[in-house]
């Protein structure tokens, strides 16, 4: 039996700087990953553009988080490799996990627990494309996996559907391979992906985005021979007559990321049906005592820096942790002119410290402000420019004095402001 203050499940960014910030704090730590290696997602994300906020550098992915592991291991952290959580379930004094490791069942108690499990990938049944089960359909994290770190190449003639980042990414690292990318269908009449992929991925290489458009069929026996495309209507449903029939031998799906959060439920978390991560303070601390969130699990980031940054307040918050010592909160209900709002509730402590929020608008604003009322009061405004569903906002909110009352009503908006 190991008993430790903080356990993290996760090793990808998140989860790293969970566990180096609980460290720090004075905290025995454990970090539990499934993978044969520390890093996550990040090991195969060898395109370059992490870091400008945290380090100001331009880095690639193993760069950007070999940063973190080689912090992790300098404070001796312990981690255990290619194992997984088989059971976990609260006792008086924290919470007990049973694992699976290398060399058998391992029993861990713990007094709180980080989850920096990431978020997985949409896949094709989930969106319900009609025909056979060929080989050759893939999600854009796995063909990722092929050709970045496998050295093999899944396609030579491709589709791909959604306009997700990774989908946007891997248009141009399959098109520098050889490979020809016909084309981006994505079923919105928007874009899904950060700008910049939009123009560094698709326009300079001159890859046909199609928007309003989705697949509605595939064909193909032993392998994928080709995909059937159509137009859609206002409600998202194929508009009869505009079918189109694209030859191919591979179909990549970049059709969003649910947050992995099968931990989360097992132990009674609240989720939020906007980010489908659980409901948190402003520590990160979700709705179970003692049991905090960060990373992709919480809420889907576009930015790993912003992941790293809620990895550090969750590991501060979890190692400052002690059972019953959870603090009243309020919740912040954010209107319908907001994607979503992480984090959702705010502690009623007076001389709050400075709370970092996250949230997305749900549409396209060239300017905007971003408003947070106690009771139908202004508390906070902040003035944003270009606001784009794709592209997360990051706003630091100060509450100082602000005396949060049990009852006060609290809530969240973006007002339109003049074109």
């Amino acid at each position: 039996m190991k008993s430790v203050d903080v356990l993290v499940i996760g090793g990808g960014p998140a989860g790293l700087a969970a566990a180096i910030a609980a460290k720090k704090e004075g905290a025995s730590v454990l970090l539990i990953e499934r993978e044969a290696r520390l890093g996550g997602i990040m090991k195969q994300c060898i395109h370059d553009g992490f870091g400008l906020i945290r380090f100001d550098e331009k880095l690639s992915g193993p760069e950007y988080v070999e940063r973190f592991m080689d912090e992790f291991y300098a404070l001796g952290i312990p981690a255990l490799l290619q194992t997984f959580v088989t059971s976990v379930c609260e006792k008086e004094d924290g919470f007990g996990v049973t694992a699976v490791t290398r060399e058998g069942m391992a029993e861990i108690t713990a007094r709180a627990m980080v989850l920096a499990t990431g978020c997985r990938e949409r896949t094709a049944r989930q969106v319900f494309i009609h025909g056979t089960r060929p080989a050759g359909v893939f999600t854009a994290g796995t063909a990722q996996h092929f050709v970045n770190l496998m050295g093999q190449m899944p396609t030579r003639r491709c589709v791909i559907l959604g306009s997700g980042d990774i989908g946007l990414i891997m248009a141009r690292r399959l098109t520098l391979e050889g490979a020809e990318v016909l084309g981006v269908y994505e079923v919105k009449p928007t874009p899904s992906g950060l700008t910049r992929n939009i123009v560094q991925c698709l326009e300079d290489y001159e890859i046909p985005l199609h928007l309003s458009h989705t697949v509605t069929r595939v064909f193909g026996q032993e392998r994928l021979e080709g995909v059937a495309v159509a137009r859609v209507d206002e409600k998202l449903n194929p508009i009869p007559g505009t079918e189109e029939t694209i030859a191919c031998d591979a179909l990549i799906l970049s059709v969003g990321l649910i947050p992995e959060n099968e931990m989360a439920e097992r132990l009674g978390a609240a989720l939020d049906p906007r980010t489908r991560g659980p409901v948190c303070d402003d520590r990160l601390m979700t709705s179970v005592d003692g049991v905090f969130s960060c990373g992709n699990a919480l809420h889907v980031n576009d930015l790993v820096d912003y992941v790293s940054e809620s990895g550090e307040l969750a590991g501060r918050a979890a190692a400052a942790y002690r059972p019953g010592q959870r603090e009243q909160s309020l919740e912040i209900t954010p209107d319908d002119s907001i994607g979503y709002l992480v984090p959702q509730r705010v502690r009623r402590t007076g001389g709050l410290e400075p709370a970092v929020f996250y949230f997305r608008s749900r549409e396209i604003l060239k300017r905007g402000t971003f408003t947070l009322r106690a009771d139908g009061q202004p508390v906070f405004e902040k003035k944003l420019r270009n606001l784009n569903p794709p592209e997360m906002e990051r706003l630091v909110v100060d509450f100082g004095d602000l005396s949060l009352d049990e009852g006060i009503r609290l809530t969240a908006a973006i007002e339109k402001g003049e074109a």
